[in-house]
């Protein structure tokens, strides 16, 4: 990705960087106006995600930063909001289970999205289909529909500031199941009657099964200066978005990042007519120089190697430091001029804006997830109080509790009650979520397994307890412990945590034997602890991400 994106602005600064095109280098005829004609922000593939879990060392996404994010830009000059679609649903079919709380959500970010965020458009997306037409919540941009039960918004200008922008949708053919017609050809006619009502800028909100298709759909049509795009389970990771546009034609494409967790800001300065042209921009500067930083290092690296090598190729050793001299001249290049603008036409910037927890909050959008833990806690369970836990079936064991393991393993219990993980409950009521279906099953005791626990019923499996790795213990408890062969296992095998709660979307920095290190010692494992030897702990390796990630909370932000 950085190599594609390193590529893309040294083409973008060959072309446009003669002295009088570049930020401070030319007359005051070439300079930028003071402040963009508008700023667009974009989404897509938000997935029903109103905040992150909070499990990682940096969570991103969430509505409230982005709502707070939004209002203050608006406060400084003129805003237009779109989401290429898949806004509504976490999951498509919808387990029964989480039917109530998914509704909650995608209701609750129906009326943000139009009442805090005040988002002018909205494209259709496989996440929103999970209830059919009827749950859809408003008209969505899609001008290839051809299902008069969907409801679906034509094809309009946006007012933004002075300028009159087009906003249209459109779905890539066998990317979701909806009846299309031909996209290009709704799209070009989409395209054609924006610019005869006056559209000075297009942006058109694209669905596609993949990047490419959405490339192809784009330059098929033609005419559209920014297309925002979605690309269902294709849309990508933060690490994985591309800091710089995809060219195509005389447009641009931007790939939002999923689950909001990444905001593109595109601020655009409209200068007359003409392609639409990338000034770079603080924002992707910022990430290229962050690059070149890395390559020098490992550039004097190599050349303090080299100076203490008489073998070393001398012309070889030249060449290396002529290119750290290249990419010096960029870095500092990039540093003091990071915006590219044309000599003439208009032209915009990216900024890709990672949702992290230093950002402040909306304190009306806080509010109102108050509201929604609070409603979707109830009615899950309400739900669950009917649905008691399934019994173990006859010989096999059910979960009894850590309470019952301590009265013969007393060390092993003092130890534990001093890990984090006898602290899991507390983590979800500090946050009011010790009710939502997402969160809970890695903080109880055997969660939804028969002889378990279940939202309505798990007092006694609150907590990652002794069960959790040792499996259910009744018939051991029952038996005193001489059963054989014994009812419960020594060691929990070595792809539990990986692969029950310890991925890599609820735990970045999980290292086995480090995390290990944390749970055993003196009354627990302690042959185990002696084994792994020094090293660094769980402990370490988080606080060590936290450190790194920033440690301080947003304005008005309570998680």
């Amino acid at each position: 990705m950085i190599g594609r994106t390193a590529l893309l602005l040294l083409g973008v600064a060959a072309a446009c960087c003669s002295k009088s095109e570049v930020k401070g280098g030319g007359s005051a005829s070439d300079q930028e106006p003071a402040q963009a004609s508008f700023t667009v922000f974009a989404l897509a593939e938000v997935r029903g995600q109103i905040g992150p879990c909070g499990c990682t060392s940096d969570p991103l996404g969430d509505i409230s930063r982005t709502a707070k994010l939004i209002a203050d830009a608006r406060a400084a000059g003129p805003v237009l909001v779109v989401d290429a679609g898949s806004l509504l649903f976490s999951q498509n079919p919808i387990p029964p289970q989480l039917a109530a709380q998914e509704n909650l959500k995608a209701d609750l970010l129906a009326q943000l999205y139009q009442g805090e965020l005040h988002v002018a458009a909205v494209g259709l997306g496989p996440a929103d289909l999970a209830q059919g037409d009827k749950g859809v919540r408003f008209p969505r941009e899609a001008v290839d529909v051809t299902d008069p039960a969907m409801p679906i918004a034509p094809p309009r200008i946006e007012r933004v500031g002075d300028a009159k922008v087009g906003v249209f949708g459109v779905i890539a053919t066998d990317t979701m199941k909806v009846a299309l017609g031909d996209p290009v050809a709704a799209g070009k006619q989409a395209v054609a009657q924006l610019r005869a009502q006056g559209a000075q800028l297009i942006v058109g909100l694209v669905q596609a099964s993949t990047k490419k298709d959405a490339v192809e759909l784009m330059r098929g049509i033609g005419g559209i200066d920014l297309a925002i795009a979605g690309l269902g389970q294709n849309a990508p990771e933060p690490e994985r978005v591309a800091i710089a546009p995809d060219k195509v034609g005389d447009g641009w494409l931007i790939v939002p990042a999923n689950r909001g967790q990444v905001l593109a800001r595109i601020d655009v300065t409209l200068r007359g007519a003409g392609p639409l042209a990338d000034a770079i921009g603080k924002g992707a500067a910022t990430a290229r120089i962050a690059a070149i930083d890395a390559q020098l290092e490992a550039l004097d690296a190599d050349l303090a190697r080299y100076a203490g090598d008489k073998d070393a190729d001398p012309a070889f050793v030249a060449q290396k430091k002529a290119e750290r001299s290249a990419l010096a001249a960029e870095r500092d290049r990039l540093a003091a001029h990071p915006l590219v603008v044309p000599a003439h036409g208009s032209f915009f910037t990216l900024d890709q804006i990672r949702i992290n927890k230093t950002l402040a909050c909306s304190a009306p959008v806080v509010d109102a997830i108050k509201h929604y833990d609070a409603a979707a806690g109830a009615a899950n369970v309400k739900a669950a109080e009917g649905t008691p836990v399934p019994p173990a079936p006859p010989g096999k064991a059910s979960y009894v509790g850590s309470a019952s393991c301590s009265d013969c393993h007393g060390d092993e219990a003092k130890f534990w009650d001093h890990t984090v993980h006898a602290q899991a409950w507390k983590t979800l009521v500090d946050r009011g979520q010790q009710f939502d279906l997402e969160c809970i099953g890695c903080h109880v005791t055997g969660w939804d397994k028969p002889g378990g626990s279940n939202l309505a019923h798990n007092d006694q499996l609150r907590d990652v307890q002794c069960e959790t790795c040792h499996g259910p213990g009744s018939i051991h408890v029952a038996k005193g412990g001489e059963e054989k062969p014994p009812a419960v296992h020594k060691d929990p095998p070595e792809d539990l945590c990986a692969t029950q709660c310890h991925t890599h979307e609820h735990s970045d920095t999980f290292q086995r034997e480090a995390y290990l290190r944390d749970i055993v010692g003196k009354g627990h494992g302690e042959a185990l602890r002696k084994k792994l030897g020094d090293g660094p702990t769980g402990h370490d390796l988080r606080t060590a991400a936290l450190d790194k990630a920033g440690r301080t909370l947003g304005a008005g932000c309570v998680k």
